[in-house]
């Protein structure tokens, strides 16, 4: 077990860095052109191979570990719900351009249960972070539970809007970078650093960033495909 936990870390730390050198091109590149798409799929694959092998290795510290120190527990718990998060945002982002034409709202099991999951596991993790008094169990999982509750109602909605589908992909792929560097700042930084941790501000820096951002793109989509829907009825 202990040779599968050591493969499955280099596998994620791999992964990780993959991801974090390449958020970037999907962001900075034109939406549709041959590399948003290759270096869009490069970043969704080191994610969901990021979020399964940081799902097992909070499994394997908390309940096949015993050696695990207690105060090691909180951040195996965060790192299963990060993995949770990861895994829940690079679905959406990947699964609403596959419906991006539907006028009705959309009732597929795997879609809605990544959502209730992260509403449930963002629950769970902010009253555990409570009873035990660790902020960043406390109040990081309200992203979770933002997120988790916009994917929900985007589902079982109908779409109002010709852009709503790049605008939750937008939203489903940065969130999806809020996840990844959230993460790299817990547990990569302080390894680097060699420090024990970091700021708290720290760990919330990377939402603080995107949010922002994502409001910024959303806007500015919006926007666009409104202008392109008006020019074509006037045509």
């Amino acid at each position: 077990m202990e040779y599968i936990f050591s493969l499955a870390r280099w596998i994620h730390i791999f992964s990780g860095f993959v991801a974090l050198l390449i958020f970037w091109l999907p962001i900075v590149t034109r939406k549709g052109g041959k590399l948003h798409r290759r270096s869009g799929w490069v970043f969704v694959s080191s994610m969901a191979t990021v979020s399964i092998t940081a799902f097992y290795m909070g499994i394997y510290l908390i309940y096949l570990d015993a050696g695990t120190a207690s105060g090691d527990t909180p951040f195996s718990w965060f790192l299963i719900f990060i993995s949770i998060l990861s895994g829940a945002t690079t679905w959406y982002g990947v699964r609403v351009l596959r419906f991006k034409g539907r006028r009705i709202s959309h009732s597929n099991t795997v879609d809605l249960i990544f959502p209730i999951l992260l509403i449930t596991s963002s629950i769970g993790i902010m009253i555990y972070g409570w009873v035990i008094g660790f902020p960043l169990l406390q109040y990081f999982p309200i992203v979770g539970l933002f997120l988790g509750g916009t994917q929900l109602k985007y589902w079982i909605s109908i779409p109002k809007t010709s852009s709503h589908w790049v605008v939750e992909h937008t939203i489903g792929m940065l969130s999806t970078c809020i996840a990844a560097i959230t993460a790299f700042t817990v547990f990569g930084a302080p390894r680097l650093l060699q420090v024990e941790s970091v700021n708290l501000l720290m760990w919330f820096l990377p939402t603080l960033v995107f949010i922002p951002l994502i409001i910024v793109l959303t806007i500015y989509y919006e926007k666009k495909f409104t202008d392109v829907h008006k020019k074509h009825n006037r045509l």
